[in-house]
């Protein structure tokens, strides 16, 4: 059980802030141009969703396979292990900017609970939003860790399938 919920995790809470950011975005059109009145705090609202979905997306990616990568020097290698090899120096540099991000995104977190800064409409902690950084960087940071942990054991083993 925790282990489908470990493998699916990110996927469950964007397909699930998805539909509740459609929604959102729904009754704001419908308040607006039917009713002549728009609610206050549902724009504001889906942009904390959607910056949320940015960071935990960007975790499932990872997981997936499906960042966006320059391939024109790995191309330039003829060994799959030697593409393997670079492969696994790029997540690594990956790694380090992703704890990087995870450490200062915490620092500002924390900060901005500290001062209870809240948002204009809905009074949320500030914090709440900010604090999407650090944890699409960590659940990152970790499916890296996964995947060069498998880099290295397939590296170990010969070189690339």
């Amino acid at each position: 059980m925790l282990k489908k919920l470990w493998d699916n995790l990110e996927e469950y809470i964007l397909v699930y802030s998805l539909m509740f950011s459609v929604a959102l975005v729904f009754v704001q059109v419908i308040m607006r141009y039917v009713f002549s009145n728009s609610l206050s705090w549902s724009e504001e609202l889906a942009r904390y969703v959607f910056l949320w979905q940015i960071w935990l997306g960007a975790s499932y990616a990872v997981k997936e396979h499906r960042h966006l990568r320059i391939e024109l020097i790995q191309d330039l290698i003829k060994s799959p292990k030697g593409k393997l090899l670079f492969d696994t120096l790029a997540q690594m540099l990956w790694l380090g900017f992703s704890i990087f991000l995870f450490y200062e995104g915490s620092g500002l977190t924390k900060l901005l609970f500290e001062r209870g800064q809240v948002s204009p409409a809905i009074r949320m902690p500030m914090a709440y939003a900010y604090a999407s950084v650090p944890v699409g960087c960590g659940l990152m940071s970790i499916r890296l860790c996964f995947e060069i942990w498998k880099n290295f054991t397939q590296i170990a083993k010969g070189g690339a399938e």
